[in-house]
């Protein structure tokens, strides 16, 4: 059986082009079959590839490769988790916190991916089902966070969230953010949330700008259920998975987030711990303003 591995990319800067170009010839000259998107192989121009839909894109692949920041790695996600695809991210852009492997070790990256020297992962995702009037109207999912966002700047968003069914809080605020151990580092970690290590199992949940008594950031169990409910006499909302997937929510809507049935398989070449990483992307001062000791 013929190995083969999908190439997802960002066609549209020059820099992600060359280095997937690089990357598609060294894994034919492995002898995998490498598929593109059909809208994107034209331009990589490289002899060989293989054109696919998106729909089946990755379908039957070994892996799929993701070279860009984390917005490309996002996209590839939606390709490879109905199937169950293995996914490999190589940062190509600025912080890059979902990806595997830097630009630095591409050549590296590719030689470990066809001697079969890599592990795989999975990580929690969330399952997004939106209610008005008490019928399912949409449903989505994320590898990140859900996020129920207010319509309009001038307008205060008003919501009541609950947990496991029972009511928790009402409250005026700008959004709310749901969020994935794996997201911890996107948007919730930037409203205020906590860094959870991908290991663990947990959904959070992050008021963005709330004006209430009580307004803190909550982990709960991986079994749990959120709702947010835009308030009936409230202005117009947004859901917002992942920044790639929106649905507008009239008032009334009911926003129900939980553990996705799918998780997302990403791929692992050389584990290190994930102290280190973020030491590494956030560029954290290990021995802060006092300096290492003497």
């Amino acid at each position: 059986m013929s190995r083969e591995a999908l190439l997802i990319t960002h066609t549209g800067r020059r820099d992600a082009t060359v280095h997937a170009q690089t990357v598609a010839r060294d894994l034919l000259a492995a002898g995998l079959r490498v598929r593109v998107l059909a809208d994107e192989v034209g331009d990589l121009d490289v002899p060989g590839l293989v054109s696919v839909g998106a729909e089946e894109a990755a379908d039957g692949v070994e892996i799929v490769f993701a070279l860009g920041g984390d917005g490309t790695l996002l996209r590839a996600a939606e390709l490879a988790r109905p199937v169950r695809a293995p996914l490999l991210g190589i940062n190509l852009g600025r912080v890059g916190f979902l990806a595997e492997a830097e630009f630095d070790d591409l050549d590296q990256a590719v030689r470990d991916v066809c001697d079969g020297a890599y592990t795989v992962e999975e990580r929690l995702t969330l399952d997004v089902t939106v209610y008005r009037g008490g019928e399912v109207v949409a449903r989505s999912w994320a590898l990140n966070e859900a996020t129920v966002e207010k319509g309009t700047r001038e307008r205060m968003l008003e919501v009541l969230v609950e947990v496991d069914g029972r009511p928790l809080s009402r409250y005026g605020c700008d959004g709310v953010v749901c969020a994935t151990p794996t997201g911890s580092t996107a948007y919730a970690f930037s409203a205020g949330g906590p860094v959870v290590w991908p290991g663990v199992e947990a959904l959070l949940l992050v008021p963005v700008s709330a004006h209430a008594l009580f307004s803190k950031p909550l982990v709960a169990a991986p079994t749990s259920t959120f709702a947010i409910t835009v308030e009936p006499y409230a202005s117009f909302a947004m859901l917002n998975c992942d920044g790639r997937r929106m649905v507008e929510l009239d008032p009334g809507s009911r926003v129900v987030v939980e553990r996705g049935e799918l998780p997302v398989r990403v791929v692992r070449l050389r584990p290190q711990p994930f102290t280190d990483r973020l030491v590494k992307k956030f560029a954290l001062p290990v021995d802060g303003w006092r300096g290492a000791p003497r």
